[in-house]
């Protein structure tokens, strides 16, 4: 019989859709996110928000050439630039 070795990914994997499923019906309700919630996006939502706005400015930069010749460089810098930075520092800890 083969065992299959739980690798620490999967640990964690398992943890974070345990914080998010416990939190959804936190969401539903009351208005205050819960402690999961607050960790959840202190420790996943943030850094991944933080680093889709970095990346989303190099993009925006790169293709901002192409985007002002297609007339759609407002649309570029709002998609790229300007939705991931309120996601990252505008919005209350815990609400997603």
């Amino acid at each position: 019989m083969h065992t299959f070795p739980i690798k620490p990914t999967t640990i964690i994997l398992a943890v974070i859709l345990m914080l998010f499923s416990s939190g959804s019906t936190s969401f539903a309700l009351e208005n205050d996110p819960s402690a999961g919630a607050m960790v959840a996006d202190t420790v996943l939502a943030r850094p991944m928000g933080i680093a889709t706005t970095i990346v989303g400015t190099v993009l925006f930069v790169v293709s901002s050439p192409f985007s002002a010749l297609g007339g759609n460089l407002k649309t570029a810098y709002t998609k790229l630039i300007k939705e991931p930075f309120i996601f990252s520092f505008k919005r209350p800890l815990g609400e997603f």
